[in-house]
């Protein structure tokens, strides 16, 4: 820290190493800003170990991931917008990941305005997933899912994938 004299007063100055000189309550300010905007954006980071093989494995089997949200709570309601750029799906599929939940209810709706709600109560374990579930009729465009389900006790938060075959 270099100490420069300013009418009578002392002000404090950073100097860099190219000489230039910046006012610490000049560089204060701007890192209690980005500090400020960091902290209070509202975004969750979510660390995982390793890469995740089970997507690779269904890809590999054609599925295609549609969306995934994660699950916030003990009673959460989520949609995940699929839309036409994704293609048309036969069979679609769950996946659970990094805790326990239990489904309550899932709603399929088409880009026809029809919906479909398979009977699929159900408590997913970590790391598990659904069966096929076939759509009716042939091959069908989705426009969105909506999931209504929880965490269970003692868990943590979930992510729930949705994914799609043709």
């Amino acid at each position: 820290m270099v100490q420069s004299r300013s009418s009578a007063s002392y002000k404090w100055a950073c100097l860099w190493e190219d000489g230039s000189k910046m006012r610490l309550r000049t560089w204060t300010m701007a890192v209690a800003l980005v500090l400020a905007a960091v902290g209070s954006s509202g975004c969750v980071v979510t660390v995982h170990d390793g890469p995740d093989r089970g997507d690779a494995r269904l890809q590999n089997q054609g599925w295609e991931k549609l969306g995934e949200r994660l699950v916030n709570g003990k009673a959460d309601r989520d949609r995940i917008g699929v839309g036409r750029v994704e293609g048309r799906f036969r069979r679609v599929m769950i996946v659970v990941e990094h805790s326990s939940i239990e489904l309550y209810d899932m709603d399929i709706e088409f880009t026809d305005g029809s919906h479909y709600s398979p009977n699929l109560r159900h408590r997913f374990a970590e790391n598990s997933r659904s069966h096929a579930i076939d759509l009716p009729g042939n091959a069908r465009t989705i426009r969105d899912v909506t999931f209504k389900y929880g965490n269970l006790p003692g868990g943590g938060a979930a992510t729930v994938e949705l994914w799609g075959h043709p």
